[in-house]
């Protein structure tokens, strides 16, 4: 375990972050691997099929990842008070939370699939492939949330290497089991799904088997179980909030999917093969914002609140100099990039996609300090602003799903992201502000102690001295 609250600042948020971009980037070769070897292997109306049941996927997973990630935030806060009770009690609330989500997800999704497909002006073409696919994953719920659950429990404790280990090997069974599948069995778009649901069930039960075998203080006994009604507030409080922000933006990415619908499957294919692209080189942005939640959870445990803002002007400053790198690259290389999972003779796609990297990659800035200052924030214990910067974000893009889509076509939808950072940092800004400020204040007044002190189990030093 790796505790962030000693050491050089910059060095333990690299060393914390690197492990953990590379887990982003397999966790995101997943999809990028299906829909690549979808694109090439079965064809171009496919890759719309399983790119046009992307923003439903995470309006359902989305919600569970970012829950998951919720209640480790608590546990980080008390491995950072050295509450080592807390956090076994912690883990146990944030597994019978972890099944209660998972039965109600499964049923509310699987039941409502094909409408919300229809819902969403799924084009006739595409439709059938793209439930098969989608209620595959959506039968797997359970495995998501509990690896989600075991990999965010691991670095709330400072650990992030672990989780990568176990994800690059179920990256490589995945890329196996996709040829396997659609290949050798001819299964279909149904066939990527459950090869991604049979690599993510490998990482979970590696998880689990790790932290009962390493990881003593994870190591539940029915004693910890007993007991956790006062347990569930203070999880529920910081983890559905997260949860529901991840929905609230996945609904206005759902209202863009449904405007591309209308634009056809080309257009579908282009902001699919873009989106992906996309979605890697963002990796470090959300990389750099992870590892702050649990920079932040575990120094404010600790009570080491200078130490927190200084994290965040150096976590800053490296993630936007990265993203401006990676932005002006993905630009200049965005048209072979696309050809990968289009091949060389789809020039309108590869086009179209073009666009959308003009809007986008020249953005990744603002993406990076969003990043930041949200889960700064929410490793802090605040759940409120964020959620309503969720909300920004959905309004931003329902503008411009149902008006510049509308005006403008491919184009319209392109801009959608950009203008929905820009919304939720105009939110954040200000709450971000005034915690810096109290942290300031709360450093002058309480000088830290070489042995951190040990916090109440849910006391939250920012909301006491707000009360003060």
């Amino acid at each position: 375990m790796h505790d962030l609250t000693r050491g050089p600042i910059l060095k333990q948020i690299i060393w914390f972050t690197i492990p953990l971009l590379i887990g982003n980037i397999f966790q995101q070769m997943y999809t990028v691997i299906d829909t690549l070897i979808v694109g090439r292997t079965i064809g171009v109306q496919a890759l719309a099929a399983v790119g046009s049941t992307g923003s439903l996927f995470m309006l359902i997973i989305g919600f569970a990842q970012s829950t998951t990630a919720g209640l480790a935030i608590v546990t980080a806060q008390r491995y950072g008070s050295r509450d080592l009770q807390g956090v076994k009690k912690s883990f146990a609330a944030s597994i019978v939370i972890s099944l209660v989500i998972s039965a109600v997800l499964t049923a509310l999704s699987l039941t409502f699939t094909m409408p919300l497909l229809r819902l969403m002006q799924t084009p006739e073409d595409i439709i059938h492939d793209a439930a098969s696919f989608i209620s595959v994953l959506f039968g797997g719920i359970v495995i998501a949330v509990f690896y989600n659950l075991f990999a965010n429990m691991l670095r709330a404790l400072g650990d992030s290497r672990t989780p990568l280990i176990f994800l690059i090997l179920a990256c490589i069974v995945n890329i196996g089991l996709d040829f396997w599948f659609i290949l050798g069995f001819h299964m279909g778009v149904a066939g990527a799904g459950y090869a991604s649901l049979t690599a993510q069930g490998l990482s979970a039960v590696l998880s689990g088997l790790y932290i009962w075998r390493r990881v003593p203080v994870l190591v539940l006994r029915r004693k910890d179980f007993r007991g956790l009604t006062k347990q569930i507030f203070p999880h529920i409080r910081i983890g559905l909030p997260m949860g529901f922000q991840a929905s609230i933006i996945s609904i206005g990415s759902l209202i863009i999917q449904i405007m591309l619908n209308t634009l056809g499957s080309q257009s579908v294919a282009a902001y699919t093969a873009a989106a992906r692209i996309d979605g890697l080189a963002t990796m470090p942005a959300m990389s750099f914002g992870i590892t702050m939640a649990t920079f932040a959870a575990q120094n404010l445990g600790a009570r080491h609140y200078d130490r927190i803002r200084q994290g965040v002007k150096k976590a800053l400053i490296t993630s936007v100099t990265v993203s401006i790198v990676l932005g002006t690259s993905i630009i200049l290389l965005g048209r072979p990039l696309v050809n990968m999972f289009v091949g060389n003779n789809q020039p309108h796609i590869t086009s179209m996609a073009q666009i959308y990297f003009h809007f986008n990659a020249s953005m990744y800035f603002l993406l990076a300090i969003l990043f930041i200052v949200r889960y700064t924030l929410q490793g802090l214990g605040q759940s409120m602003v964020p959620t309503i910067a969720g909300v920004m974000e959905l309004v931003m893009r329902t503008f411009a799903g149902l008006i510049l889509v509308h005006l403008f076509g491919f184009a319209g939808a392109s801009a959608a992201n950009p203008l929905a950072w820009l919304g939720s940092l105009i939110v954040l800004i200000s709450s971000y502000v005034q915690t810096m400020r109290k942290l300031k204040s709360l450093a002058i007044n309480q000088p830290v102690a070489e042995t951190p002190l040990p916090l109440g189990r849910d006391q939250h030093p920012l909301e006491q001295h707000h009360q003060s």
